[in-house]
């Protein structure tokens, strides 16, 4: 296109109605030096209020290359938002007027406890629902969204690549992927399939991680996933704001920047389909779409059975929730019916729920009436420099979430959820050390340090319920944070998806000590009769059958404290606060197919 200096400046100002004198003298200054589709950008700012982004314009002949690159920039925030930019800035006057005023978002509304399905974990309608989601899962497709960094967590990486536990280093990425490979395998098994089907998986990634989390699959092999399996799809990112007026927020490294962040994990459900993988999904008869977070190393343990409810009750959308505790800063899903009739069934952001309560007729505001689902609705999410609320403490952005989508449903659509045990499901990790040591005592800290005595205390619990005796927890205190301390058990996915093959794989008096640490790695191992007091770790292939019994006793692992502060550890142990001193150990490796007995 012809540059602005090649015409009339005066016509091009004239066909677009632009009085030259209303506008920034900078920016005036610099037309000649614009393409005609530049001059309607800067037009557009202008009319949205956005002048003080040329106040600093230098005259033409100075840094002209980036006065253009701000041009490009403005043009990929502009197409890259429905509605471009007016779009969003009149979106986030509005959202910031309601914000600043206190409105309730929900006027007219009416909260109250929805009906959903409540499990409990091992008994018999558990098992029901989990063998109905196995059997389902080789219809799904898995969804991740991995867009942030692991900054709040105080790691400087991305968060898919710290451990979940440190008994055996495994990544949440290698974890997930895991999982996802056992149930498509069961999934397989138990429909007695003549070919077993490739379950999807798709990462949603941003700037800041999609190489690396390329990196991190392509160095690993994709940890046994097949790469055709896995699709990555990079969400943009949207202007920051600096003020209620919806001020474009410029980098405080680059005058000619505007500052931008992801934004926000409902932009999922627009990449899925304009990606077009949505209609090769339905193509390929796939029903089920699983939506999960970055740091939930329990997550899996609770799917097949939530799916199962999804697939037996016919849910449209189903939330997989646990119990929430009053004040607890997360959402929690509750049934809204309006003054009209309308109804829905959705996940209420914690910040609106105590005075969505109040106002209704609750005085005492938010208390222990819902389940929680990980999510939020649309929000603002910012913090006021003053009383005045009229600027930020830092640049805030308007956040999409993908628990919003059940507002777009229609009133008949079916939007249940089903409530696990918290111990089971739900220990997210998001929380620095110095950040989880101030949680009010009784809420859980979401730290890395909770999030993997999580998971050991789930998998003793499994083992507990799966008949093997195990010693009592201890209390320690990492990092400012009082755990418990289990066994420290882990197993792959592959061993135990289940409560049923779990079970399957416990027979006879198993006992564990306190002080143990279990790791199986591999399918096919019986635990027979088995006396540990220690360390033991077992590898094997798949074609290998192992029976492990008899006592084993050694020294075994020690959990040792390390300060936070201190940068001779590794930061993914530091943000733990222990290192694993592994003394002792028995370890078995069985590495060719065949049946196998160890019995110290």
């Amino acid at each position: 296109m012809a540059s602005a200096a090649a015409d009339s400046v005066a016509k091009v100002l004239s066909d677009l109605n632009i009085n030259a004198g209303d506008w920034p003298p900078n920016l005036v200054k610099n037309f000649r030096l614009l393409r005609l589709d530049q001059i309607k950008l800067a037009k557009m700012l202008v009319d949205l209020g956005q002048s003080h982004l040329f106040q600093h314009w230098p005259d033409p002949g100075v840094e002209d290359e980036q006065k253009k690159a701000f041009f490009a920039q403005v043009a990929k925030l502009n197409s890259s938002y429905p509605g471009g930019l007016a779009s969003y800035v009149k979106n986030a006057r509005e959202l910031l007027v309601d914000s600043k005023e206190g409105k309730n978002p929900y006027d007219g509304f009416t909260p109250s406890v929805p009906t959903g399905e409540v499990l409990s974990f091992g008994d018999d309608n558990f098992i029901k629902f989990e063998e109905a989601g196995v059997k389902e899962a080789q219809n799904a497709a898995f969804v991740l969204v991995a867009g942030g960094l692991g900054e709040r967590l105080g790691y400087n990486g991305i968060k898919v690549t710290l451990p979940a536990e440190t008994t055996t280093g495994t990544c949440f990425l290698q974890l997930y992927i895991e999982s996802i490979l056992a149930l498509q395998e069961a999934s397989s098994r138990l429909s007695q399939a003549t070919c077993q089907k490739e379950v999807p998986f798709v990462i949603m990634t941003s700037d800041d991680t999609h190489d690396r989390t390329l990196n991190l699959l392509e160095s690993n092999f994709y940890f046994g996933m097949k790469p055709t399996q896995v699709k990555l799809l990079k969400q943009e990112k949207v202007a920051c704001l600096d003020d209620n007026d919806a001020r474009l927020a410029l980098d405080a490294h680059d005058k000619y920047k505007i500052q931008t962040k992801p934004h926000g994990h409902g932009d999922v459900h627009s990449l899925l389909y304009s990606s077009g993988l949505l209609n090769v999904w339905s193509d390929a008869g796939l029903r089920w779409v699983l939506f999960f977070q970055d740091t939930n190393g329990l997550l899996f343990k609770a799917i097949p059975a939530s799916l199962g409810v999804s697939a037996t009750k016919h849910y449209h959308v189903n939330s997989l929730a646990v119990q929430r505790k009053s004040k607890e800063a997360i959402g929690g899903i509750t049934r809204l019916t309006h003054s009209d009739g309308r109804s829905m069934v959705i996940n209420v952001e914690y910040n609106q729920l105590d005075p969505l309560l109040r106002a209704t007729g609750h005085p005492d505001g938010d208390a222990n009436y819902f389940g929680v689902s990980v999510g939020h609705w649309v929000c603002v999410q910012h913090g006021y420099k003053d009383a005045s609320k009229t600027s930020f403490k830092s640049s805030t952005r308007l956040e999409c979430m993908m628990q919003d989508y059940p507002k777009t449903l229609p009133p008949s659509a079916r939007v249940g959820f089903t409530v696990i045990d918290t111990w089971l499901a739900y220990a997210p990790v998001k929380n620095n050390p110095e950040d989880a040591a101030k949680v009010p005592k009784g809420n859980p800290y979401h730290s890395a340090t909770s999030g993997e005595m999580a998971i050991y205390r789930a998998n003793s619990r499994i083992l507990q319920k799966a008949g093997a005796q195990l010693e009592d927890p201890v209390k320690r205190l990492f990092n400012g944070q009082e755990v418990e301390v289990w066994p420290c058990i882990t197993w792959k996915p592959i061993w135990g998806l289940t409560f049923a093959e779990i079970k399957s794989n416990v027979s006879g008096s198993c006992s564990i000590s306190q002080r143990s640490t279990l790791a199986l790695k591999g399918c096919n191992i019986l635990l027979e009769n088995l006396s540990l007091d220690g360390a033991l770790i077992i590898n094997s292939v798949d074609g290998a059958k192992v029976k492990v019994g008899g006592s084993v006793q050694n020294k075994g692992w020690i959990l040792e404290n390390i300060d936070y502060k201190d940068t001779a550890f590794p930061e993914e142990l530091r943000t733990r606060g222990f290192r694993i001193n592994k003394i002792e150990q028995l370890e078995q490796t069985y590495s060719e197919p065949g049946e196998f007995s160890l019995k110290p």
